[in-house]
């Protein structure tokens, strides 16, 4: 049986979200962060945990309206590094809850839209590019990896990493 281009997107979409397999996915990154936690900005600057998870919801948001042939709402972000906001509150933790809820919602409506796909929608052009759809959700799949990379070794450096699965 032949794995289709679809398939092989869910594959990796599910490695990249709660599949424990060849890297930690975002879904245990994430796992039991408190708000002070995720708003932590290493001494040497950089991103907290917050800023990366408002950059993935932002992107992800935005894909999963142009999948299904939304456009997104709101106002689109002035550039990239305005996707990331604020480091966050540590002391807001419902603002951390509700992010966390989203980007998980998020998450199962992103995998259910992918699983709809047919292979010549994978083969379509993306928005007004050369582009096709199967090499944009490809990169997608790469940046969310990326991230939960960052996400962990944030927690490493902080000392609050236990997980291992």
């Amino acid at each position: 049986m032949t794995t289709t281009a679809t398939e092989l997107l869910l594959i990796q979409k599910d490695d990249t979200w709660d599949q424990c397999n060849w890297i930690v996915p975002l879904s245990k990154a994430l796992e039991g962060l408190t708000a002070e936690q995720a708003a932590w900005v290493p001494s040497s600057s950089g991103l907290s945990i917050w800023q990366l998870a408002n950059h993935m919801y932002y992107y992800n948001y935005r894909l999963m309206s142009r999948i299904q042939g939304k456009t997104p709402s709101g106002t689109p972000a002035e550039n990239n590094e305005s996707t990331f906001g604020d480091p966050g509150d540590p002391s807001d933790t419902t603002g951390w809850n509700t992010l966390m809820q989203k980007t998980t919602q998020l998450a199962g409506q992103l995998r259910d839209q992918l699983a709809s796909l047919e292979e010549s929608d994978l083969e379509a052009p993306y928005m007004d590019t050369d582009e096709k759809w199967a090499h944009e959700l490809a990169r997608w799949v790469l940046h969310d990896a990326y991230h939960a990379g960052q996400i962990v070794l944030l927690r490493r450096q902080q000392g609050s990493w236990n997980i291992i699965f």
